[in-house]
């Protein structure tokens, strides 16, 4: 049996292997038990390696970093992925009130520690050390240490250690007294979940209008023997027209087919403009040309081929036949009129109206085979992680402080993840994934950070929390975590009439905490706070780098 011992004690890939993998399915597992209806999720995970770690069940520190950052990665990529369409209307509409919240919360916690510092005189480094564990913000202490060196190096006394041990003791409940924050939040405020799901749809649709159908009779003399694109000339609005009747026959019309009295039109276009359309067509009709009888249909299809990708439909000439009528495109959960400026995206989901015939060639040029889109392209998703590890690791020089500023390795392929997501056809790329994948990379990725943090951190906790300050550190840290989170919370509900999903990302995003906004989205079983956290995301970690640094300035 010294086998089965070696394997459990000495350092090999199999071990490593071995750890990784009992710590990940007991925390899972544990995470399935509810009690009093309250679930931990997978956070659980950092728990079961914090007891491994503290029984010397060990994994090797290269092994250790490489999983931690490389999970994380991976949580956030695909996280930035799933958000990126809906990710610029959020920001347009309100990404300036929820930074300036996130940044207030950012400033509530910094305060409270220079508070807590000048009543207990507990030395700033342990301080700076204990706020960053406190919002489990690794480049904070990253940044704090390198301010800390860089004033030892000109002839300073400090004490950096501490600044790791505040650090360690501080992170757990760091990563809890969120989650616990958003359990309270959830009962205190009555959450109804579905109710709550219905709010965020409708706000993310705001000002993307979703497209309804109206029948219409031509009864304006100015439009008999015009051309149909006489229509969408007068009406700057989106809108396709899918059949018409005339002389007792329902066929897909062009640009130029002709337009006679009493004919029948089918308009597909936004429900607020059906009034001006009835001011410039006529009346709405009692017949519905959807449920008449005929040779005409109405297909989804789903985009499968690239070939039909990175062009507008104008582009392309084939996509423009006078024998069907694309009327609208379903993207990431939003529905739109089709236009010839909509270029086609892998995965999108196409209406097309037409003879069934043609409609099935149609298919066919589309690609319509989900069994492609169960591969993924994972060249443009390499490729994005990539450039999001180059640009996250870009030092911006900021005038003060003298360490550089990094995005790091979490915000940099968030950042580039959604642009790819948002604009990566345009460019070419095509980084889709299926809901299923996209999720299974999810939970890969933050299931590998949370094991790596707490076999890294759990060695020498209880000896820390035993011997020394390490329960009065963690009492300081439990409330620089609450408080902030607390005051911004209600701030977020009672005044700016945030939804909970909102105020599940912005505390998540705001402490830059990938294990809070998993358990936000497991609860919401949606993909709704991550849009929120993404939105304050960047900032976020650029103001808790520039308080750490700053504190330690200011306060050495």
């Amino acid at each position: 049996m010294d086998w089965l011992l070696e394997l459990f004690t000495k350092d090999s890939v199999a071990h490593s292997v071995l750890i990784y993998g009992l710590v990940i399915a007991i925390g899972v597992t544990l995470g399935k038990v509810k009690i009093f209806n309250i679930s931990l999720g997978i956070t659980w995970v950092l728990f079961v390696g914090i007891l491994a770690s503290h029984f010397h069940l060990l994994i090797n520190k290269e092994v250790e970093h490489f999983a931690r950052e490389f999970g994380l990665i991976l949580f956030v990529y695909s996280i930035g992925l799933q958000v990126g369409p809906g990710f610029i209307s959020s920001l347009k509409k309100q990404g300036l009130t929820l930074n300036l919240l996130a940044g207030a919360l950012v400033l509530t916690g910094a305060l409270v520690t220079v508070i807590i510092h000048l009543i207990t005189n507990t030395p700033i480094a342990v301080m700076a050390g204990i706020m960053s564990g406190a919002v489990t913000n690794t480049p904070g202490l990253g940044a704090a240490q390198q301010a800390l060196a860089d004033i030892k190096a000109s002839g300073g006394v400090v004490d950096i250690p501490n600044l790791g041990l505040g650090y360690a003791v501080a992170y757990p409940f760091g990563v809890i007294g969120i989650i616990l924050v958003l359990i309270f939040f959830r009962y205190i405020f009555k959450v109804d979940l579905a109710k709550e799901k219905a709010i965020h749809k409708e706000r993310l649709l705001k000002g993307i209008p979703a497209p309804s159908t109206i029948n219409l009779e031509v009864e304006n003399p100015q439009l008999f023997n015009q051309p149909l694109r006489i229509i969408k000339s007068i009406i700057n609005t989106k809108l396709v027209i899918s059949r018409i009747y005339h002389d007792g026959e329902i066929r897909t019309p062009d640009a130029g087919t002709i337009l006679h009295k009493d004919d029948i039109i089918l308009v597909v276009a936004p429900k607020e403009d059906f009034e001006k359309l009835k001011i410039l067509v006529g009346k709405q009709s009692e017949l519905d040309l959807i449920q008449m009888k005929s040779n005409i249909i109405s297909r989804r299809i789903v985009v499968t081929k690239d070939e039909v990708t990175y062009k507008t439909i104008g582009e392309q000439r084939f996509l423009n036949s006078q024998e069907f009528t694309i009327t609208r495109v379903s993207r990431a959960g939003i529905e739109f009129v089709a236009t010839t400026d909509t270029v086609f995206q892998i995965g999108d989901i196409v209406t097309v109206v037409g003879r069934e015939d043609v409609v099935n060639l149609f298919a066919k040029v589309l690609g319509n085979s989900l069994k492609r889109l169960d591969h993924p392209n994972l060249a443009p998703i390499f490729f994005g992680i990539v450039i999001g590890v180059l640009f996250g690791s870009i030092p911006f020089a900021v005038p003060g402080i003298p360490a550089p500023v990094k995005i790091g390795l979490a915000g940099g392929p968030l950042i580039v993840a959604i642009l790819m997501s948002r604009f990566g056809p345009k460019l070419y790329l095509t980084p889709y994934v299926t809901q299923g994948a996209n999720l299974m990379l999810r939970e890969i990725g933050i299931v590998l950070f949370l094991a790596s943090v707490g076999l890294s951190s759990g060695e020498h906790f209880v000896e820390i929390l035993v011997k020394g300050d390490g329960l009065y550190w963690m009492a300081l840290g439990v409330i620089i975590t609450l408080a902030p989170l607390l005051v911004i919370g209600f701030l977020a509900k009672l005044i700016f009439k945030c939804s909970y999903f909102e105020i599940c990302g912005l505390l998540s995003g705001a402490s830059t905490d990938p294990p809070a906004l998993a358990f936000a989205t497991f609860s919401a079983g949606s993909d709704a706070p991550a849009i929120t956290y993404a939105t304050v995301y960047p900032l976020t970690m650029i103001l808790r780098i520039l308080m750490a640094q700053m504190m330690i300035l200011i306060f050495v």
